[in-house]
């Protein structure tokens, strides 16, 4: 893919979405408990999101605190507030009653945006469930719900974006998918020119870096938090097939040399930091998934990583703890929550400090 030259300046009052590695203040999550969705996984995946959770709140050993960031955990219904909270005993999360449909709060909370003069806001935008593929009652309410529960100002747009789909540097460079974002399925007629500048001014961004496809079986349609991720200001970090059977091999090789030809918004051509692929990870029908390492977290204290129980595990935490120095780099057991459909990133949603 080419080099994209849409520059817009920011929007108004300087808001704008951080780096996700800038201060947060809190970190909004969803309470898995649907076991229509869930079935059987349903037990493991509570326990990996306990974990992710536990990894985000760093509790001192000594007195118990909590160090990271707040936790702001969403719950369906009153019935089951009661077990989030006993599940989460001891780390300080805030439990809010907001129906929702699942629990991918990249997707369905709103974008939280910092102005240069310390003003809050959050963007939020039409949700059509990836493409009218998961349409589950109470998703396209979360974002509103959120915005009234944390009291900020709100900017509401039209069109359909994901939180997932999208991923800034925080200085003015935002990196997405045409695989997604020029998909008929989101903003059909839409062209590439007017989604730049509506993600220029909705994030407060400069200049849009377009890659192509995503991971094979990918329910989103190539959201690129499972493909690149910024990790400092002009270094980015993807995938490399270990394996001949890595089924993502060619799709890879062309995310790191479409990236390699970039330059961010500062006029950087981008240092493109490569770790290890999950390679071919099945569920348990046999199929493929979408595993990912870069699908992370990063929050305060800790980055959070999803692993698979493969061979590539140690090196993949090993790699993404060189890009961090000063967080604890977590790996967290993710195969339940990818049978649902994403892993840690897709499950949190940042508000910075």
């Amino acid at each position: 893919m080419s080099d994209s030259s849409q520059t817009v300046t920011r929007s108004a009052r300087g808001l704008h979405q951080p780096a996700e590695w800038a201060a947060h203040r809190a970190v909004w999550v969803a309470w898995p408990s649907d076991v229509d969705l869930w079935g059987q996984a349903l037990p493991d995946a509570q326990a990996a999101f306990v974990a992710m959770c536990r990894a985000i709140a760093d509790p001192d050993p000594a007195t118990g605190a909590p160090r990271g960031e707040r936790l702001e955990v969403l719950v369906p219904d009153a019935a089951r507030e009661d077990d989030a909270q006993a599940a989460l005993a001891g780390l300080g999360a805030r439990l809010h009653v907001i129906p929702f449909g699942d629990i991918w709060m990249r997707d369905i909370a709103p974008i939280f945006l910092s102005g240069d003069d310390g003003a809050r806001a959050a963007a939020r935008f039409a949700f059509n469930g990836w493409g009218g593929k998961y349409v589950l009652a109470g998703d396209d309410g979360v974002a509103a719900a959120v915005v009234e529960a944390a009291g900020v100002d709100a900017r509401a747009w039209d069109l359909v974006l994901e939180g997932g789909s999208v991923e800034v540097d925080g200085e003015g460079t935002i990196l997405t998918t045409t695989q997604c974002l020029l998909n008929d399925n989101r903003n059909p007629g839409v062209g590439r020119e007017a989604l730049e500048a509506f993600l220029c001014e909705a994030l407060g961004g400069e200049k849009v870096l377009w890659l192509g496809d995503g991971l094979l079986n990918d329910h989103t349609d190539g959201h690129v938090d499972t493909i690149a991720r910024f990790v400092a200001p002009g270094v980015v970090v993807c995938m490399a097939a270990q394996d001949a059977d890595d089924p993502n091999r060619e799709v890879l090789e062309a995310i790191a040399r479409d990236l390699a030809a970039m330059t961010d918004a500062r006029g950087r051509r981008l240092e493109v930091v490569r770790i290890p692929s999950p390679g071919r990870v099945l569920d348990v029908r046999g199929e493929i998934m979408p595993a990912s390492y870069v699908n992370f977290y990063i929050g305060n204290r800790a980055v959070v990583v999803p692993v698979y129980g493969v061979a590539s595990d140690a090196a993949a935490l090993e790699a993404i703890g060189r890009l961090f120095p000063g967080r604890a780099v977590v790996g967290v057991d993710a195969r339940a929550i990818l049978e649902g459909g994403g892993a840690f990133h897709c499950i949190t949603q940042q508000e910075p400090a």
